[in-house]
């Protein structure tokens, strides 16, 4: 392209972006938003009025309260803000938002925030902040004291010495209370209208707030009466349970009120308008409870009986167990002590007709059909019944486990565990080739006999071989085998990310093999380091090395950050103790081919190449141009001699004048034509051909 057509090009460009750039520039418009408009706050905390803006940079912030303004200030600007004298704890953000330290109940009601800046427009948004305190000193009143039935109303009222209600739940023997034809919820008082008999009881006052809760309980008692003694119990159960509390309540109508009493055990207990208020019960005060209705006036007696049973739950929980060993019965137990009275227990699908009070053991031969099958306890108290199951269940399925140590002085430590799920417990022994293992020496067995561990400093080849267990209980026997194994992989994989920088190696080992650890090796680059952020690439490493030491229990190891652009191999050592086993299979990571620098290189490399070639190209025209125009001594008896020069502004036109006589030799300035023969022609450009001449 010729030079002013680039020039041209490149102007037309730089326009286009300008006119791109100024075009995308607008003016903004100002809005506010908040995220929560209502908002609540505690007495004595911090509260921020939180706010966001857009469409304008450090706008001016008006804060107002109830329509009085408390804060203004420029956002961004180094003069201070102006702060109302009454809202001095305020302190208005960075962003515009209104922080209230040390919030007072005077804090609450309606805010505003408006904001605006020349040219951008003015916007504003509302709040509604409720500010609350912790409930202490709350009370409820009864009005009026006596309540009587057929009386207009009473109403209980409440009051707290601190404390703000944003919720009032008021219940009767805790059903809710709500507004209807008989009661009426209005701020603190509940009213309840022409009251009744039915109205005696247990009324709540449940007040919260977002930060607090309280609650008050107050007891109701309508009077009526003389009349036929009515008894009445709260809570309504038909047993209680030792340390439950309860009213019991005797009226009857009469005029005036009867005097009521209660008496229990020969002694008149102490009671409140008819009402007997027992709490904390213990298992001594089961009787019968006689109310006593005395008339002052026509001295009539009336007695109504009411019986109280309480009861105490068994301690803990209802236990099921089978034991026994080989040689004995199964004996199926069933246990929940205490309680009063005992709970009654029983194995209903052994034998119904046997029961306990508290502990029960039964003794039963085993038989198959016992193994695997499940038997229920069903135990009864006055208060509750639960039950509980047991399974018994034969040595079957044997797993044995192996796991190995290394303990503090250096040995080798293996253990082979053989515990199942077999109920009661089994007695295990161990042999190896046919021998009994007793213990003592290399070879310790654990209280239980479940576990056989080998102490050996070494662990060789000799320690290796089979190992038996044997387990019984009264249901069968059950023998398993386990053949140790030295430290060994089976499997092992490769992961790696997406970016190639991180890898992670997993494998597998066969269950009794041998193994107190793994060395997990790499070939290749040195992990790069996190710190500094070097990409440089690491002289590569043709030996393994270890570069994580991981213990027993794991099967995988991560490992990073790597040169995506190197080559990496990997492979797990398993370790015995001081005995290393063979390493698992290599795995490799990194590019394949050309590393990335090395592609890098030949990208740059290509345009330099072209732009060799073409100076070159233009050197050699040039050249061929300068011997075009070179004159050489021409014979006079030549026939045809060239009499005209090539075109110059047309190089690659073929001359098509041919050769002419001339009368003699042309006159040869020798300096020129020293000059011109000692010209060097560009490096690599063969030289143009020579014409000859032939005198004859």
């Amino acid at each position: 392209m010729p030079l002013h057509s680039r020039r041209a090009l490149k102007h037309t460009c730089l326009g286009v972006l300008l006119s791109f750039l100024m075009g995308g520039v607008v003016d903004g418009q100002l809005t506010v938003t908040v995220p929560s408009p209502s908002t609540v706050a505690k007495v004595g905390r911090n509260k921020t009025l939180g706010v966001e803006y857009t469409g304008a940079v450090d706008p001016t912030v008006v804060w107002l309260k109830d329509g009085e303004t408390i804060v203004t200030w420029t956002l961004g600007s180094i003069a201070p803000p102006q702060i109302s004298a009454e809202f001095d704890t305020v302190l208005i953000e960075r962003n515009g938002s209104l922080t209230i330290r040390n919030v007072q109940l005077k804090h609450g009601g309606e805010y505003k925030v408006v904001m605006f800046k020349p040219d951008m427009g003015r916007d504003e948004a509302k709040f509604a902040l409720r500010v609350f305190d912790d409930f202490e000193s709350v009370s409820v009143s009864a009005v009026p004291a006596n309540i009587k039935e057929g009386a207009d109303a009473f109403s209980l009222s409440y009051s707290t010495g601190q404390g703000e209600a944003q919720s009032v739940k008021w219940s009767f023997d805790g059903q809710e209370i709500t507004n209807g034809t008989r009661h009426t919820i209005v701020d603190n008082r509940l009213t309840v209208k022409s009251p009744t008999r039915n109205d005696t009881g247990q009324y709540t006052l449940v007040l919260t707030n977002p930060f607090s809760s309280a609650t008050v309980v107050r007891n109701i008692t309508v009077l009526y009466g003389p009349d036929e003694p009515v008894l009445k119990i709260r809570p309504q159960k038909n047993a209680f349970e030792l340390g439950d509390s309860l009213l019991l309540s005797c009226a009857s109508n009469g005029v005036p009120a009867p005097t009521v009493s209660w008496v229990f055990g020969g002694l008149t207990l102490p009671v409140s308008q008819g009402t007997l208020n027992l709490t904390n019960v213990q298992t001594h005060q089961s009787g019968v409870y006689t109310c006593l209705l005395v008339n002052a006036e026509t001295g009539t007696r009336l007695r109504r009986n009411f019986t109280i049973n309480i009861f105490e739950r068994p301690s803990g929980s209802l236990m099921c167990s089978v034991g026994g060993n080989a040689t004995e019965d199964l004996q199926y137990r069933c246990r929940w002590p205490g309680g009063d009275p005992e709970a009654q227990l029983s194995f209903p699908a052994l034998n119904g007709s046997v029961s306990g009070s508290g502990d029960l053991n039964l003794m039963v031969t085993p038989t198959p059909s016992l193994s695997g099958r499940e038997i229920v306890c069903t135990a009864r108290h006055p208060l509750l019944q639960q039950n509980c199951s047991v399974t018994a269940r034969g040595p079957a399925g044997l797993p044995p486990l192996v796991s190995s140590a290394v303990v503090a002085n250096g040995d080798l430590v293996v253990t082979i565990s053989c515990a199942g799920a077999w109920v009661p417990v089994a007695t295990v022994t161990w042999s190896r080739g046919g021998q009994v293992i007793s213990g003592g020496g290399e070879y310790r067995i654990s209280p239980d006999t479940t576990a056989l561990s080998i102490l050996n400093p070494a662990f060789n080849a000799s320690d290796m071989g089979i190992y038996s267990c044997h387990a019984a209980n009264p249901l069968g026997r059950q023998e398993a085998n386990v053949r140790l194994l030295g430290p060994k992989i089976s499997d092992s994989r490769l992961q790696t990310n997406a970016n190639g920088t991180v890898v992670t190696l997993t494998w597998d080992t066969p269950p009794a093999s041998i193994i107190t650890g793994f060395k997990v090796q790499m070939a290749g680059p040195n992990l790069t380091s996190s710190r500094g952020g070097s990409r440089r690439r690491k002289r590569a490493a043709d030996e393994f090395r270890t570069v994580q030491s991981k213990p027993a229990a794991a099967r995988s190891s991560t490992l990073g950050p790597l040169d995506p652009s190197a080559r990496y191999r990997f492979r797990v050592l398993p370790v015995a103790g001081q005995n290393v086993g063979q390493p698992s299979r290599e795995h490799r990571a990194g590019r394949e081919g050309l590393s990335g620098p090395a592609i890098a290189g030949i990208a740059a490399g290509i345009p330099c190449g072209l732009l060799l070639l073409v100076l070159l190209i233009l050197l050699i025209v040039l050249c061929k141009r300068k011997r075009r125009q070179t004159r050489y001594p021409v014979s006079r008896t030549v026939e045809k001699v060239v009499t005209s020069q090539p075109n110059l502004s047309a190089p690659h036109k073929l001359l098509t004048g041919g050769l002419k006589s001339v009368g003699g030799p042309p006159a040869y300035n020798n300096q020129q034509v020293s000059s011109e023969r000692s010209t060097t022609l560009p490096s690599g450009v063969p030289p143009p051909p020579v014409r000859m001449a032939t005198t004859v």
